[in-house]
């Protein structure tokens, strides 16, 4: 592509167009220079990944073949590199085709999967390079992790701790390990916190290369998720010495924090969640992929960029999900330092994989490798075995007996993936990182469905998929933890027209862009979704905001009522949104879309994340099954959650607001209240008489020592049935600040996402005589103002 031999695949269809690359074998070729290597010492290529099936050769004697991308290679070339230039030659074969092949030579297994072809079970690589439901097929193939030359005597090969905190915190205690490659007679180990030494101790490395000494630390400066504390790291080193020399070193940077996953029977079923330092945490947040079909491309400034979007949103954990790829080391760099909680997958996604034992070997060297590379750091709180591989099971009856815990029994069934999920993995966890949990899948319960909302964590697509229930009603669906669910949007629309570039396919239905939008039945599902809750159109640009609108209220009441679950008695343990970001321009379930331009959905979770948020709804009335009956009388709820650690005293207001008028038609209610810590309080509750009370918005506001901190407001369902016109929308710049008003209620007032501007909030509901102030920053004097829209502008 650099090269312009093929087109962006990412323009288009010209995904069509490239497909060939993936059929073909590739080979790399480089010439690199090395130093003599001094007696006694060894000379060593590192390939840090490798995409997949690779022959590597230098000076044109083959010193390795791979076959799994997520594997680090050491080879040694001590006796293969001369002093001065070599060359360095690398075949990969085309892994579409390698996989196609394997599948042929083990007609004992059944490759069932539910995304693209079933040869990519066999092939140790990312799963969403065959395509998914919403990314490309785009086969790859190369080096996709640095290659570098290692010579030495001795080295460190790892460095890790095992270090528990104490239930009181007032201690952290356990070993530092260090796996010492060739001859050393000692090592140092050094904790410091800001460059003070901590803790040092020295040690002899035993016979099998091993070195370990105890540590006790008092008082700790612990690591927290972000918005419950600081995110200390300490850092780590072992020094090794071979008489009296400095001969390597290796450093990491650690935290030290009480994790714990609570897993207790209750009056619902069994609760699912976590505790960090003694403290419960919502964990709420969203589902990671892959940022981009072409990962080199990826930098540590677009990894902070994704992830601080991330700390803006009020988001707590993601869950690296099992389709895509162990990510890079800053990934998880960034995630400790922002206080981000990781849920990580083993990389397994929609499949019953097959176990043959050349297989099986590798993906234990592969779970060893990843897990060795990614255990010192904190941020990672829980390790899953795969993405949905139990809903293949459950739905092509494939045999599994929980009670069945032989699992070379496993190995002879139908299922033998659960020989990986259920023994392979959580063994090697328990030998590499004791201290964090293992889930068998996500989503699992404990041999129960997978549908169990019991038990378990829950992939809820009944909204979207599935029976396409009303997203009003997404709150009840629910789980103890729900891992997945989501509903689709169009991205913005400058990023449509980067890739469209024939103005003639600017309209909603278009073949590219129904091209870029790979889920199953997308057509059926929006337009479910518009026409039971809006006045449609064809015009491309309200279109695009009625998709994002829509995607906005179903996560809103998602979030809003689980969040509020979290409350009574942990009844949910978390929810995390499929999914956060896109790997290329597309239409998909992603709230910020490729180039990172945010859809109203993540304003809208950002403001129910809150630290205190107020939340305010009528009872549902399914108006479809009523044939649009409206219910004669609904009842209401008011209600706050917070996720402070102590008691708040905050001041709540509820006002009844005229849709077609902007008046209050009856008097508004004000309460002094006491939030409970790290859960909900109920406010008050009431009655709407919708035969003789004209349609109204429920808008409530809370303010602490003054001043405003959360919104919301309930508006009558659907909203196609309210007339939106004549809303006296005004928007106004000063300095930094936008300040925002109406003189009747406003639906989803949503700006502009402009390249280089960042604001603070969207997608806004707005209820005249109460201004909002939104922040403003990168807007250069004299620019053009941001544009707005809302619903129903245009009627």
């Amino acid at each position: 592509m650099q090269n312009n031999l093929i087109p962006d695949p990412f323009i288009g269809m010209n995904e069509l167009k490239t497909e060939w690359v993936g059929e073909k074998s590739w080979t790399y070729k480089t010439t690199f220079d090395a130093p003599s290597v001094p007696s006694g010492a060894k000379s060593v290529l590192v390939f840090d990944g490798l995409d997949t099936f690779a022959t590597v050769k230098v000076n044109g004697k083959v010193l390795l073949q791979s076959e799994n991308m997520f594997l680090i290679y050491r080879v040694e070339v001590t006796e293969s590199v001369i002093s001065g230039q070599n060359s360095l030659e690398i075949d990969f074969d085309s892994a579409l085709i390698r996989g196609r092949e394997l599948e042929k030579a083990h007609p004992e297994y059944r490759f069932i999967t539910h995304n693209e072809e079933t040869g990519r079970l066999g092939v140790r690589k990312a799963q969403y390079h065959w395509g998914w439901d919403w990314g490309p097929v785009l086969m790859t193939a190369g080096p996709w992790r640095p290659v570098h030359l290692e010579i030495y005597d001795s080295r460190v090969a790892d460095l890790w701790s095992q270090i528990e905190v104490s239930k009181d915190l007032r201690a952290a205690s356990g070993k530092l390990y260090a796996r010492i490659d060739g001859p050393s007679n000692k090592v140092a180990f050094t904790v410091k916190l800001q460059e003070k030494i901590i803790s040092q101790h020295e040690t002899a490395v035993g016979a099998d290369g091993l070195a370990e000494v105890s540590v006790s630390i008092e008082n700790p400066a612990l690591w927290y998720p972000h918005g419950y504390g600081a995110q200390t790291v300490y850092e780590i080193t072992v020094d090794v010495f071979t008489h009296e020399f400095l001969v390597d070193t290796m450093s990491k940077r650690t935290g030290f924090r009480r994790g714990e996953f609570i897993q207790e029977d209750d009056e619902i079923g069994q609760s699912f969640y976590f505790r960090i330092n003694g403290i419960d945490i919502f964990c709420a947040g969203s589902c990671w992929i892959p940022a981009d079909n072409f990962i080199p491309r990826l930098d540590a400034g677009k990894y902070k960029k994704w992830l601080q979007t991330m700390i803006d949103g009020n988001q707590v954990m993601t869950r690296v999900w099992g389709g895509g790829i162990y990510e890079e080391d800053v990934f998880y760099d960034l995630c400790d330092e922002l206080g981000i909680l990781v849920w990580q997958d083993f990389m397994f996604g929609c499949g019953s994989y097959p176990t043959w034992p050349e297989l099986l070997d590798s993906i234990r060297d592969e779970a060893v490798c990843n897990v060795r590379r990614l255990r010192h750091h904190p941020s990672i709180v829980i390790y899953a075995g795969n993405n949905e591989d139990y809903q293949i099971q459950e739905s092509y009856k494939l045999d599994y007996d929980f009670a069945d815990k032989d699992p070379e029994s496993w190995l002879k069934s139908t299922y033998p993936a659960r020989y990986i999920s259920e023994h392979l993995l959580p063994k090697v966890i328990k030998n590499e990182s004791p201290n964090i949990p293992y889930w068998p899948s996500s989503p699992f319960s404990g041999g129960k469905d997978t549908s169990d909302k019991t038990i378990g964590d829950l992939h809820q697509w009944n909204v979207w998929h599935g029976t396409q229930e009303k997203y009003q009603i997404f709150d009840d669906l629910g789980g103890r933890f729900n891992s997945e669910f989501g509903t689709e949007a169009f991205p913005h629309m400058q990023t449509i027209q980067h890739f469209v570039k024939d103005p003639s396919e600017l309209y909603p239905q278009s073949r590219t862009l129904d091209f870029h939008n790979k889920a199953d039945g997308h057509e059926r599902r929006i337009a479910t979704y518009l026409v039971e809750n809006f006045r449609t159109t064809t015009d491309l640009a309200a279109y695009i905001h009625l998709t994002q609108l829509a995607q906005c209220e179903a996560l809103m009441f998602a979030y809003r009522g689980w969040r509020r679950q979290w409350g009574q008695a942990r009844k949910c343990g978390g929810a995390l949104v499929w999914q956060l970001n896109d790997c290329w321009p597309v239409t998909s379930w992603a709230i910020i879309d490729f180039f990172l331009r945010k859809k109203p959905a993540y304003y809208a979770m950002s403001r129910v994340l809150r630290p205190i948020a107020v939340g305010v709804r009528r009872k549902h009335h399914d108006w479809s099954v009523c044939h649009a009956r409206p219910a004669k009388t609904l009842p209401w709820e008011l209600w706050v959650v917070s996720s402070k650690t102590t008691e708040v005293v905050a001041e709540v207001e509820l006002r009844f607001i005229s849709i077609s008028t902007g008046e209050d038609i009856k008097e508004k209610i004000t309460k002094e209240i006491t939030v409970a810590a790290n859960g909900s309080t109920d406010i008050a509750n009431g009655m709407i008489d919708n035969l003789t009370e004209e349609p109204h918005v429920l808008a409530a506001r809370i303010r602490i020592d003054g001043v405003c901190v959360s919104r919301d407001m309930d508006w009558p369902q659907p909203l196609k049935y309210l007339s939106f016109e004549d809303r006296g929308v005004s928007v106004t710049q000063h300095g930094d600040e936008l300040r925002v008003s109406a003189k009747r209620p406003t639906k989803g007032l949503t700006s502009e996402e402009r390249e280089g501007v960042l604001i603070s909030d969207s997608a806004i509901d707005i209820a005249p005589g109460d201004e909002q102030v939104v922040t403003c920053r990168g807007l250069e004097a004299g620019e053009k103002p941001l544009s707005w829209t809302y619903l129903g502008q245009h009627d």
